[in-house]
């Protein structure tokens, strides 16, 4: 699906979801989320897109895609490990169990890749070849796939802070985990990955790195939590073109999803300027670029709703549909 398509639908923006007939409301950077008394949390994924520490604009659909690709993979990976759904009322919504998540990022890699300061190819680059408890041979090039693929864990910043590296014995001695938690997440994340991994590959794809989150539920059972291999918490690439790419020491093809974020920088200094208007242009193209990354992965075609259908009207009368059915306990 390109640009133009989108062109009738640039307004069904969900910038959004406050619902005051809600309870327990907590807005997050991408997620609304509402606590009802009995343990069910809904989370409804806006359009909003974040970078730099500070919002930067919604992107028609983008909620939609999030939520319908995690659901593809929660549907494909239960068997591995319990996750927090329970129902999905609308494209945007999923209502799960509510968890206390664990304070460590789980983030599984098959590549010397990334580019953010905990990524193994930043650190690889300035020299380190020990890393979250993994030994690094010399002699790697960038995107090089690793001999099995590796856990490389972080702090969970909760408070808007930066994650930081961890190692397994960090993990354990700084009490952030018990040894029977750490196994059982790191089991769960390896499998899930491997799993990804293998459906990817069906799609032409290849599942680079990607991270997770864990929680647990009263009863102390480890929970896979948020969301699972999409086009944000994930990196891929297109297998056809990844050999020759590598070869010639040129970054493997990727959806490039960072159109709003390149137009940015070269425009201002995010950190410190005040944001100028993105155009429509900019915008459609990375809801493009959403979309077709929800084709690719899944398979499935994206269905574009009525022009005329307002987001947030929608997701409320569903919600209110589902809490009608599954009333409180």
């Amino acid at each position: 699906m390109n640009s133009a398509a989108l062109a009738p639908h640039a307004h069904q923006i969900l910038s959004e979801a406050t619902l005051p007939g809600l309870p327990n409301h907590y807005r997050g950077k991408v997620r609304d989320n509402y606590d009802l008394a009995d343990g069910r949390r809904i989370l409804i994924t806006t359009d909003r897109i974040s970078a730099f520490d500070r919002p930067l604009a919604a992107i028609p659909f983008k909620g939609q895609v999030l939520t319908q690709t995690a659901r593809y993979w929660f549907e494909r990976t239960a068997d591995l490990c319990p996750n927090h759904v329970l129902a999905y009322p609308d494209p945007n919504v999923v209502v799960g169990r509510r968890l206390d998540i664990l304070p460590v990022e789980v983030v599984v890699r098959g590549y010397l890749a990334g580019t953010t300061s905990t990524s193994v190819l930043t650190r690889y680059r300035a020299g380190e070849r020990e890393m979250y408890g993994h030994r690094f041979p010399e002699g790697m090039r960038p995107n090089e796939r690793l001999p099995q693929a590796i856990i490389t864990p972080t702090t969970k910043a909760f408070d808007g802070g930066h994650d930081e590296p961890l190692t397994e014995a960090e993990i354990l001695g700084r009490d952030l985990l018990t040894a029977e938690q750490w196994r059982t997440v790191s089991a769960a994340a390896l499998a899930l990955f491997a799993r990804g991994q293998t459906l990817a590959a069906e799609r032409g794809l290849i599942l680079a790195d990607t991270k997770y989150e864990f929680g647990t539920d009263p009863d102390g059972r480890i929970v896979l939590a948020d969301e699972i291999h999409t086009p944000d918490s994930s990196r891929y690439w297109f297998a056809q073109s990844y050999p020759e790419r590598f070869a010639a020491g040129a970054a493997p093809e990727s959806f490039d999803k960072d159109f709003v974020r390149n137009w940015v920088v070269a425009r201002c200094d995010p950190y410190k300027d005040a944001i100028p208007e993105i155009p429509a242009d900019v915008i459609l193209e990375t809801a493009a670029v959403y979309i077709r990354a929800y084709e690719t992965i899944t398979g499935a075609t994206f269905a574009l709703p009525d022009p005329a259908e307002v987001p947030l009207d929608r997701v409320s009368r569903n919600i209110e549909a589902y809490l009608a059915g599954h009333p409180q306990r």
